[in-house]
């Protein structure tokens, strides 16, 4: 159905159809009704290029995340689907636009083309030429994680330097004086991945301050690699009792490799780490984490978003959020440590 049959039946010209739809321009209040009711009759809905056409919006945002490779972490799928749903809750649909050296034509079609009213970028890197470009063009988004320089910009994040940090002491009260880190793969480190790199620094920080003999590691997204990974550390260093991880997807890897060394966990080896919930209730024994919210970072973007394209003089605004540690079941203390209750 169109807005010619609407003209027709409500017996008006096409224009004024138009006009009584968009609220262009004034159109008397019988006619809007018997627009109205045609309308409603026929159950009309404008399309999105019509919209667009009409009052200069979309209705869509864009979501920017980097390729996949081989897969996506169940993190990385947790914060596009709740991006997805909180756009809903502000009735915008959301395009996904991979971004990444293969693929920044997908970027810049998303932006020449303004098929998206503004763009929430993810797994933002400590110099990301995303957040600069977007800058620079004027153009609205809101980035789920947050540059070294974040002043002036629009985000949410987690605080990854203070959530290691607290892992590490943590594990520091328990009583353990060697620990590792697992950190996200090596690519990603290299690449400046802001949470790996403030990651590792909140890490390596607290353990210098608790005078800790630590070893850190690059680990694949995967478990096959987090077995691995553990195989490394009590080779490299039997006497560890304890890591930190921020690898959620290796977590099912780490476990399976502390069960084949004949590591009990938390009796003979402690894990912890900055891992969302559900993926910390998955493993047994559950894992101590800081949990990561992902719904709440994406509802945040979004409604940072929508308030920059509502308001587009508001001045910059962010979320920088520190969950607490979860205790659950993974930490106890070091062999020989007296139990405190930590």
């Amino acid at each position: 159905m169109n807005i010619g049959e609407i003209a027709r039946r409500a017996g008006v010209s096409r224009s004024t159809v138009s006009y009584a739809l968009s609220g262009k321009r004034p159109v008397s209040e019988e006619t809007r009704r018997r627009i109205q009711r045609v309308v409603d009759e026929l159950g009309y809905r404008p399309s999105a290029s019509a919209r667009a056409l009409a009052n200069g919006r979309t209705s869509t945002i864009g979501l920017v995340f980097p390729p996949a490779g081989n897969h996506y972490t169940g993190m990385q799928l947790d914060f596009i689907g709740s991006v997805v749903e909180a756009a809903a809750a502000f009735d915008y649909d959301v395009l996904l636009s991979p971004s990444g050296v293969d693929s920044d034509r997908s970027f810049q079609r998303l932006l020449g083309e303004r098929r998206v009213d503004g763009a929430i970028l993810m797994e933002i890197r400590l110099a990301d030429d995303r957040v600069d470009h977007l800058a620079e063009l004027g153009f609205p988004s809101v980035a789920i994680g947050r540059t070294a320089r974040p002043e002036g910009s629009w985000w949410v994040a987690l605080d990854h330097t203070a959530l290691a940090a607290a892992c590490v002491h943590h594990l520091a009260d328990l009583g353990h004086r060697r620990v590792a880190f697992v950190n996200r793969p090596e690519q990603l480190l290299r690449a400046g991945y802001e949470s790996a790199q403030r990651g590792l620094d909140g890490f390596t920080k607290a353990a210098a301050e608790r005078g800790l003999t630590v070893r850190t590691y690059c680990c694949g997204d995967d478990a096959a690699s987090g077995q691995s990974c553990v195989e490394r550390i009590l080779h490299d260093d039997p006497a560890t009792t304890a890591l930190v991880t921020l690898n959620e997807a290796a977590l099912g890897g780490i476990y399976r490799g502390l069960a084949r060394a004949g590591r009990h966990v938390p009796r003979d080896f402690s894990v912890t780490g900055v891992v969302a919930g559900r993926w910390a209730e998955t493993v047994t024994p559950q894992l101590t984490a800081a949990d990561v919210p992902a719904a709440d970072l994406g509802r945040l973007a979004v409604e940072l978003l929508v308030e920059r394209l509502d308001h587009p003089g508001t001045p910059p605004r962010h979320h920088l959020l520190t969950p607490p540690i979860s205790l659950r079941a993974s930490t106890g203390p070091a062999a020989g440590t007296p139990s405190t209750g930590a």
